[in-house]
């Protein structure tokens, strides 16, 4: 059995301080290398923090970004090369002008992967991106990236599947979000994260929440799902950790119920992908029948979609 040992990382970024999350990247990655990882995945947008950025204005947004081929990203790949291991991190790109939640998957050849969020809602200033990002590695398999919301949609998955991807990256900033939905996910209380945070973060806002659907990304197109996400406070809401390693017919294959900083470490047995039931179902597709996909319906900015209960229509 060929195995593939990845880890994927839960923390608490403190905003707008990329340095100081840059300190803690690499002394968790250092961590998980030397637990044998060659793979270590890292939240999105861990290196500013997350949800405050919805209160910045366009002018402090163009002031904290980066490009991805400038000195903070660079110093990613550079800890990349030293560990010789694949180091992922999410960032708030500069690019054309224009702004970026991205993910960076910076590998130990001296490649740099930049994946743009599809599905971007945190800011009227932040543009949602138009490509997929599937790469391959130096150890035989190929990657997808996918930030947050982009998992949500089943298509963005099952495109990501059939461009080639095996391993899919799935850094995330939730739990204990607002939904309009009656059984969707609600806030979490600071007072119970204080009180209680293993409950929290284990309960129907955050553990229960995940494992309604991200089981089947991983199953129904036959690929392992890296999970990472923050922890703890994030402006006035609660994110809650899970991070957690699927295999491709969605079983768990290492996670973390400590709702605080942690490392979760997995052996990826790469040889389940050829079998896996998801990838029949691939091969059994139709896509003749599949047009109505295609066709604009009721769709809305992913801002509003985010946060709209409307049904959608045709």
């Amino acid at each position: 059995m060929t195995t593939f040992r990845a880890a994927t990382v839960q923390f608490q970024a403190i905003p707008d301080q990329p340095a100081a999350n840059l300190a803690t990247v690499g002394r968790l990655a250092r961590a998980a290398v030397a637990d044998g990882a060659r793979l270590v995945v890292f939240p999105e947008m861990c290196l500013l923090g997350y949800w405050h950025l919805r209160r910045q204005s366009p002018e402090r947004l163009a002031e904290l970004a980066a490009p991805a081929d400038g000195r903070l990203i660079g110093q990613v790949l550079a800890l990349a090369k030293e560990l010789d291991a694949g180091i992922g991190v999410g960032f708030l790109e500069a690019a054309d002008g224009q702004l970026f939640n991205s993910y960076a998957v910076c590998l130990p050849t001296g490649d740099v992967h930049v994946h743009r969020k599809l599905h971007a809602f945190e800011h009227p200033a932040i543009s949602s991106g138009t490509s997929y990002t599937v790469f391959d590695t130096p150890w035989g398999f190929r990657a997808g990236v996918l930030i947050c919301w982009d998992n949500n949609l089943v298509e963005n998955v099952r495109i990501t599947a059939l461009l080639g991807a095996t391993v899919l990256l799935a850094p995330h900033q939730t739990g204990g979000t607002n939904s309009r939905s009656p059984h969707g996910m609600k806030p979490i209380s600071r007072g119970l994260w204080q009180q209680d945070p293993e409950a929290a973060a284990n309960g129907r806002n955050g553990r229960e929440w995940l494992l309604r659907w991200l089981p089947a990304r991983a199953h129904d197109n036959g690929i392992f799902v890296v999970f990472s996400n923050g922890v703890g406070p994030d402006d006035d809401e609660v994110r809650t950790g899970n991070a957690m390693i699927l295999d491709p017919y969605g079983r768990i294959v290492a996670e973390t119920p400590v709702p605080a900083e942690a490392i979760v470490t997995g052996d990826l047995e790469l040889d389940l992908v050829p079998l896996a039931t998801g990838r029949r179902w691939i091969r059994g597709r139709r896509p003749e029948l599949y047009g109505p996909l295609t066709v604009l319906g009721d769709e809305v900015d992913p801002r509003t979609a985010r946060f709209s209960a409307e049904p959608v229509r045709r």
